[in-house]
């Protein structure tokens, strides 16, 4: 089992930044992917970013890029998700997820076996 612990969420004004984070803990060396996904209210979750562990590979959603990044803290076991620019768009629940399977799909929500709670954040105009 993989345990996953969002932080970072809040509220910020249009235009501000948050990093979110995400502690991962329990069989680690399992993980092949982690990813962010977030879910507006009344809306499907969707994809925003996902980190491979071994190669380092990232892909990060349309709406996001070149304001988003994803990175990983190898000692911490932990991702990240550098948000800039903030729009009210953004406004969403983020959640963590990690998958132990080798797939090429990941931005597909059916990679990943394990998710955290979610976190909250909130952009305001």
């Amino acid at each position: 089992q993989v345990q996953l612990v969002e932080s970072g969420g809040g509220l910020v004004q249009a235009g501000g930044s948050l990093r979110l984070s995400c502690a991962a803990s329990g069989r680690t060396f399992s993980i092949y992917v982690m990813a962010w996904f977030r879910q507006a209210p009344g809306k499907e979750r969707e994809f925003v970013a996902a980190f491979r562990w071994s190669t380092r590979y990232t892909t990060i959603a349309d709406s996001v890029r070149g304001r988003f990044t994803i990175s990983r803290d190898n000692t911490e076991n932990t991702v990240y998700l550098q948000m800039n620019s903030l729009k009210p768009e953004d406004t969403a629940v983020y959640y963590c997820a990690a998958g132990s399977t080798a797939v090429s799909a990941p931005r597909a929500r059916s990679t990943y076996d394990y998710w955290g709670q979610g976190t909250l954040v909130t952009v305001s105009s």
